[in-house]
């Protein structure tokens, strides 16, 4: 009899996942498109359909990649992320004006992260940032280039890494 608890147990936990990733599609869905004509409509679910199914074929839908656990705060994340972006691009702009200031620079960092999807956000917002790009991730460290010495301090301060960590839930304070 625990088999078939655990059984169902584990069917009903992929079908919060699923129910998840479907009410998350269809509101970014609703909210990017504007249009709620019913041909719209009717493509809008056939494509989050898809999504869903593919997602679930390839074995992606889970704890790790659980849309949820992410959206209370992302929204604060990427708020931060936007604010960085501009202050890099700032830097840039000052490199730009100045170019002796340039020195550029490969580096590595640590990758404090427990989870895949951590690590390739914490590589994706280091790329975002200009100044300085993401060149090869491996278990724990990411190597990174940068063009001058303030954007790789500020990397190595690990202030986007402790973003990332409370993104995920594994440090609960807001940095």
């Amino acid at each position: 009899m625990s088999k078939w608890k655990e059984r169902i147990g584990k069917i009903l936990r992929s079908m919060r996942y699923i129910l998840s990733l479907t009410i998350v599609l269809a509101a970014l869905w609703l909210a990017v498109s504007g249009v709620y004509k019913p041909l719209i409509m009717l493509l809008g679910v056939g494509s989050v359909a898809l999504v869903v199914w593919l997602a679930t074929r390839m074995k992606v839908v889970g704890v790790e990649h659980n849309p949820a656990l992410y959206a209370g705060r992302l929204p604060l994340y990427w708020g931060w992320l936007a604010w960085q972006i501009v202050l890099a691009n700032l830097n840039v702009a000052r490199l730009i004006l100045n170019p002796a200031q340039v020195r550029p620079r490969v580096f590595k960092v640590k990758v404090p992260h427990d989870t895949a999807v951590a690590g390739a956000a914490y590589a994706n917002s280091v790329t975002l940032t200009p100044g300085t790009v993401s060149l090869q991730m491996t278990a724990g460290e990411l190597t990174v280039h940068a063009l001058d010495r303030r954007s790789a301090e500020e990397l190595k301060s690990g202030a986007m890494a402790r973003r990332i960590a409370w993104l995920e839930g594994s440090d609960t304070e807001h940095p």
